[in-house]
């Protein structure tokens, strides 16, 4: 309307303009008023440029009527060109917000699918969904809701929930029922249904599909989507359901193959360490059966039976130590306690492994830590058993054990070959033996990963490294308070 006054007001100051000049720069204004704005904007437009053409430029001038017969043709020519332009434009337009809409809304249904591939989690994975659903296209009240044995479990994804009865759930699940039916029009399926939420909002529930059954329903407060979007997002809602099922599944059988793995190691691991110690054992007993044996070889024999005796009381220790690991049956107590108190009671627990050993302990004694000491002094153990096991004889092992800012930290060090780099990742998984480890006669590998479980269940970690020179480090660190050593006269 301004575009109109300003040329209005210009051209009557200009003598002798013609009125086709003017309905010319009017059109102009008409087509440019088509082109920014909507329909009903333009045939506005034109309706006041035509009336300002007559009333100001078509004699006679200053009233509405028109007195040569050429005139009115002129008149009547340009209000349906005016028209005819703005329609054209409007539909350009329409069409270009259209495309731009299908652009937006394919997009958007490619980042939502995208979200669903890069899920891996089972936990969670549906109210992951519905949060990927209300990020991505912008809705505040969104919920996927899938029926149960007993009720509707219902996974909110938007910042307020969407709270719908059951009942409506279940019409809705009902309508679903019969032929599936498509309406191209629309670009969705039937068995759409619009009801009122508690706050008196209409909600859209969507049929969530996998093929011609349906799953569940997808609850959404969306009124500037359409309805073959929203029947778009419940399809790849339904994919997605359908592969967090199949990852529990797969994740399910990836168990039961591994408990399957790990009783046929134990039996064989077991079936291998067992026949040495009870071969001896056996060989002993016989022996001692021998009335005319001296006394010293006697009391070899036995020493040989107890020794192999205190070897089946540890592997069976392990397996006990591992079955509670696995069933989360370790609770920490933690206790006030020096480092060099908790070195002394796992060195006492494995003395028959360090039996002719050098053992160089460097443990802190006027500080205390407040650990569990039977876990900590547990896990320290297997890693004494295991630098006994597995350095060369007459080769000494360093025990430093402290009290400082990451709570008990103790460090095993034996002069042995070292660790292979490329068995690193591997040496804390349980049945896993070394190419160095694979040559002694006896060992299930599990000590390694006992200590890893029992120090998880103490709230600490453990790692493996090479020591600067040559042999193997192993370093446990429980993160704990720490205070001075009580002095008791």
């Amino acid at each position: 309307m301004g575009a109109i006054a300003a040329l209005t007001a210009m051209t009557r100051l200009l003598p002798a303009v013609s009125p086709m000049t003017i309905a010319l720069a009017l059109l102009l204004v008409v087509l440019g008023a088509a082109t920014l704005g909507r329909l009903r904007v333009a045939i506005v437009v034109s309706i006041v440029a035509m009336l300002v053409l007559n009333f100001f430029f078509l004699p006679p001038v200053g009233t509405f009527t028109i007195a040569d017969p050429e005139n009115w043709v002129a008149l009547f020519a340009f209000l349906i060109v005016a028209v005819i332009a703005s329609q054209l434009s409007a539909a350009a337009q329409e069409r270009a917000r259209e495309a731009v809409s299908r652009r937006n809304e394919v997009t958007r249904l490619f980042d939502l699918s995208r979200d669903v591939l890069l899920t891996t989690e089972t936990t969670g994975g549906l109210e992951a969904l519905a949060r990927h659903i209300s990020r991505r296209f912008e809705l505040a009240r969104v919920a996927v809701c899938l029926p149960g044995d007993h009720d509707w479990q219902m996974y909110q994804g938007g910042q307020v929930p969407v709270v719908i009865s059951q009942a409506e759930l279940e019409k809705a699940m009902a309508s679903t029922r019969g032929v599936l039916e498509f309406d191209a029009h629309a670009r969705a399926y039937g068995g759409h249904v619009t009801v009122e939420s508690a706050a008196g909002e209409p909600v859209s529930l969507i049929p969530l599909r996998n093929g011609i059954k349906t799953i569940g329903v997808l609850a959404a407060v969306a009124p500037g989507v359409d309805l073959g979007t929203l029947d778009a997002v419940a399809g790849v809602a339904a994919i997605a359901i359908e592969r967090v099922q199949f990852l529990h599944e797969r994740e399910a059988a990836e168990i039961v193959r591994q408990k399957a793995d790990l009783a046929s190691t134990l039996l064989a691991s077991l079936s291998h360490d067992l026949r040495t110690p009870l071969t001896a054992i056996r060989v002993a007993v016989e022996n001692l059966r021998e009335e005319s044996m001296p006394v010293e070889a006697r009391r070899e024999q036995v020493r040989a039976a107890l020794a192999e005796l205190d070897r089946l009381t540890r592997l069976f220790q392990d397996i006990l130590d591992m079955a509670r690991i696995d069933a989360h049956g370790i609770v920490a107590d933690r206790q006030w306690i020096t480092p060099a108190d908790i070195v002394d009671a796992a060195t006492a627990h494995v003395r028959h492994a360090l039996e002719g050993r050098v053992v160089r302990v460097d443990a802190q004694s006027d500080a205390e830590v407040e650990v569990d000491p039977r876990l900590a002094s547990a896990a320290l153990a297997h890693l004494l058993e295991n630098a006994a096991q597995y350095s060369p004889d007459g080769e000494p092992i360093s025990v430093r054990a402290t009290a400082g800012a990451r709570g008990f930290e103790v460090s095993v060090t034996d002069n042995g070959p070292g660790l292979d780099p490329g068995e690193l990742d591997h040496l804390f998984e349980r049945f896993y033996r070394g190419r160095m480890a694979r040559q002694s006669s006896f060992g299930t590998g599990m000590g390694l990963a006992i200590t890893r479980g029992l120090l998880a269940a103490a709230g600490g970690q453990v790692w493996a490294e090479n020591a600067p020179g040559a042999g193997a480090r192993f370093t446990i660190v429980i993160p704990s308070a720490t205070r001075a050593a009580a002095v008791v006269e």
